[in-house]
């Protein structure tokens, strides 16, 4: 493999000879399989090598004695530079950690911390019971452990324990999020999975009383707000901005035109897979929708167009089947968060200001379009996967023209 980077005999020789040449030539086959670019490895082999000889010397005679050499070597590298110390640790300690998670299966480094599940210890088994008795989906667990870290790091931050916990603790932690600047819905919905928690935790004994009447969400009015939906005219302007000469702008346009055509949601994207789209019959399969169900759509000659130009000029190799990947290495498939942050991006580079950007601001423009255009509420949500009418009621508060003809006292038929 060392021989697709170096063209001198001699360097590919040197670095095969160092005592550890084997394992850094089995990371640079790692590196390249994640797609790295040429000048990442360039960059990082004689890093190995330099780290491999200073550990020699003090005594290191295998690759289960380098983490220990870790530091010290960060801190020689770095004695004398004048760039900022912290950063420059984190570009040098970054790569050699990564090699040795490679070669040494149980080394862990001191990269992003990867938190467990919240009250693993204090209340055990409550994700299992969420899954197994409740039925919940591993989104819905996700949303969960997100908001329970939450708890968790405030509990910590006071001082308190789970067994102590009381009315005004519980107002506290509320009251503080609501603070935060969260949305009235984040804040109630925080409220809601304390409740489910708090009822579990009483039924395991770990608390002597339910406390989950305690806590009081804020009164959240279903049709109170706008959908954050954008003119058409500014979703040009969005689309305009993205750069199609590169493999991200290709992946990028085509996820753009999937939120606003479609209304899909980031987490129906993110899992696309290549067996979704049927080239031949034109049409777009969505199996897993939110609602529990599936849809098919007709593909668009545009959308088709924008996703055939990122599979065959943007999306990696892969055996994995899923349609969109990131667009730097390591090689893995897009996230959720990811899209959404794709969506923000672009509106953002377009100037288009709106509440919480993302990838529901297209979603919303699409349902808008649609409601622009006279389609029928039920012809709308099961376009865009709504499990209930009511959650397509909100859009009759922008529909424009039967708002008009309601307040001249004209019959409204739909």
């Amino acid at each position: 493999m060392l021989e697709a980077y170096y063209i001198k005999p001699d360097t590919i020789d040197r670095i095969q000879g160092c005592w550890i040449g084997a394992e850094v030539e089995r990371y640079v086959v790692w590196l390249a399989e994640q797609g790295y670019r040429a000048r990442t490895v360039l960059r990082r082999v004689p890093q190995l090598v330099a780290f491999a000889q200073f550990a020699r010397e003090p005594g290191a005679r295998s690759v289960q004695d380098l983490p220990e050499h870790l530091e010290p070597f960060v801190t020689h590298w770095l004695s004398g530079s004048r760039s900022t110390r912290a950063e420059l640790a984190k570009e040098v300690r970054g790569p050699l950690e990564q090699m040795l998670r490679v070669v040494l299966p149980d080394f862990v480094g001191t990269g992003r911390p990867h938190h467990g599940e919240p009250f693993a210890e204090t209340v055990p088994g409550f994700f299992e019971y969420l899954a197994a008795e409740r039925g919940l989906q591993p989104a819905s667990i996700y949303a969960y452990r997100h908001y329970l870290a939450r708890f968790e790091s405030f509990l910590a931050g006071v001082g308190a324990q789970v067994s102590k916990l009381s009315p005004l603790l519980l107002s506290a932690f509320i009251t503080e999020r609501a603070r935060a600047g969260l949305a009235k819905s984040t804040v109630r919905d925080t409220c809601g999975v304390l409740k489910v928690f708090l009822r579990y935790a009483h039924r395991q004994g770990v608390l002597a009383q339910d406390l989950s009447a305690a806590v009081e969400w804020p009164q959240v009015y279903r049709l109170s707000t706008l959908p954050r939906s954008i003119t058409w005219a500014e979703v040009g302007t969005v689309l305009a901005g993205v750069d199609r000469r590169t493999p991200r702008g290709r992946r990028d346009y085509a996820i753009l035109l999937l939120l606003v055509t479609y209304g899909l949601r980031a987490r129906e994207i993110s899992a696309l897979r290549l067996d979704d789209i049927d080239w031949r019959q034109e049409r777009l399969a969505v199996p897993e929708r939110k609602a529990g169900h599936s849809t098919a759509f007709p593909l668009s000659p545009t959308v088709g167009a924008a996703l055939a130009d990122y599979l065959q000029h943007g999306r990696p190799q892969s055996s994995d089947r899923r349609v969109f990947f990131r667009a730097a290495a390591p090689v893995r498939p897009i996230s959720t968060a990811a899209v959404s942050c794709c969506a923000r991006e672009y509106l953002f580079k377009a100037g288009v200001t709106v509440p919480r950007p993302g990838s529901h601001t297209l979603r919303h423009t699409c349902v808008q379009r649609l409601v622009d255009n006279g389609f029928g509420l039920k012809t709308i949500g099961d376009f865009v996967g709504h499990r209930s009418a009511k959650s397509t009621e909100i859009y009759t508060k922008v529909d424009i023209e039967n708002l008009r003809a309601v307040a001249l006292g004209e019959d409204v038929l739909r």
